[in-house]
């Protein structure tokens, strides 16, 4: 004789849910809304940048021709002697759109800050 039990499903025959598949549509959406998501973080915290209606005061300067062993530190301290130096070597790279204070190209003029002493 044999027994017969209602009610329960052995372990082995219990089924499971199905897998999500995404089609190549549904790929297609979620990376369209993973980049609208990061674009929109990007704006929001990127870098900004503020315009006014004043007018900036201009920084008086002269012109300085670069010779043969100088250095942009020479150059600020001869500008600046009772200054500090880095924040004028830092003026006169900014001032003259150099990438670096190495930049300085023998034979060029420069513009270099007039500090009243």
């Amino acid at each position: 004789m044999s027994t017969i039990t209602f009610g329960q499903i052995p372990f082995t025959a219990r089924r499971t849910a199905p897998q999500m598949r995404l089609t190549r549509r549904g790929k297609a959406a979620v990376l369209s809304a993973a980049v609208a998501a990061i674009s929109v973080l990007a704006i929001v915290f990127g870098p900004s940048s503020t315009a006014t209606d004043q007018v900036g005061a201009p920084t008086e300067t002269t012109m300085v021709r670069v010779l043969p062993g100088h250095t942009l530190w020479e150059i600020a301290a001869t500008a600046n002697p009772d200054g500090d130096i880095r924040s004028t070597v830092d003026e006169i790279i900014e001032l003259n759109a150099l990438p670096n204070a190495s930049a300085l190209q023998m034979g060029s003029e420069i513009a270099v800050p007039v500090y009243v002493k």
